[in-house]
């Protein structure tokens, strides 16, 4: 007879086998396995350091006891800035490397392995939802977003950081020169199919702001005892050549 302990981390482990794979294609599984090996050899150099997701914090405004979702959190860096403000706080990740990495850096946090296309939490759960940096890597990107709306209360914020086309790296250096990142899945949209994608999936837009890091990064080589990054700035140039778009938004209903 098994062991009711053992018996129980059968059924979990199974459990979170299935929401990997059952759910994925043979791309998504890919892009799983190079998530795993980036995270396994690079960890948190991989990643912006943790003053970087101070920006998120101002632009979001979350509550204290509020319910927060982060999809793809990677090592649980945005979750920490969350659960200082006293955030109660769910994190999603495809990779299994950046979830156990996550249970150390974070273990406040409520963990998941799983697909973004296919969210295992029940209707009308959480306060805010965020996504940094990594819808752009999203197959079904439409799929993402209706999962995000349903998981969503009725009057839930909305903020993603998402790569922008029309900046000048990505359109004359990594996408002519072949320098993206295939293997993670690596793309872009412009500022206006940003906003077309959103709409037309039933989200409105309250804010867009320009991505702050590459500004923040070179003050703090400069002044690194003088830098407030959480404060948001007013740029001189048009949005729509940002490095990345911050949006903030809400349920269209």
């Amino acid at each position: 007879m098994v062991d009711q302990q053992i018996w129980k981390q059968l059924c979990k482990l199974f459990k979170i086998y299935t929401q990997i794979y059952f759910f994925m294609n043979e791309r998504q599984v890919e892009i799983k396995r190079w998530f795993d090996w980036v995270y396994q050899k690079k960890s948190f150099s991989y990643l912006r350091p943790p003053e970087a997701y101070d920006i998120f914090i101002s632009i979001l405004k979350p509550k204290e006891n509020g319910i927060a979702l982060d999809v793809a959190c990677g090592l649980g860096l945005l979750l920490k800035k969350l659960i200082e403000k006293g955030v109660i706080s769910y994190g999603i990740d495809i990779s299994t490397e950046a979830i156990n990495q996550s249970k150390t850096y974070c273990p406040e946090a409520n963990l998941t392995i799983g697909n973004a296309e296919n969210l295992p939490f029940d209707n009308n759960t959480f306060d805010y939802i965020t996504c940094i940096g990594s819808l752009e890597r999203m197959l079904d990107r439409r799929k993402v977003l209706a999962e995000q709306k349903r998981v969503a209360k009725k009057n839930a914020t909305f903020c993603y950081m998402v790569r922008n086309s029309e900046n000048f790296t990505w359109k004359y250096l990594l996408n002519p020169l072949k320098l993206k990142n295939s293997s993670g899945n690596q793309d872009a949209l412009s500022y206006d199919e940003w906003k077309n994608l959103f709409e037309s999936c039933g989200l409105q837009i309250l804010n867009v702001y320009p991505d702050h890091w590459p500004y923040l990064r070179l003050r703090k080589s400069l002044f690194p005892f003088r830098t407030d990054y959480g404060k948001l700035r007013r740029f001189p140039f048009n949005i729509c050549y940002a490095y990345e778009f911050i949006f903030l938004l809400s349920k269209n209903e």
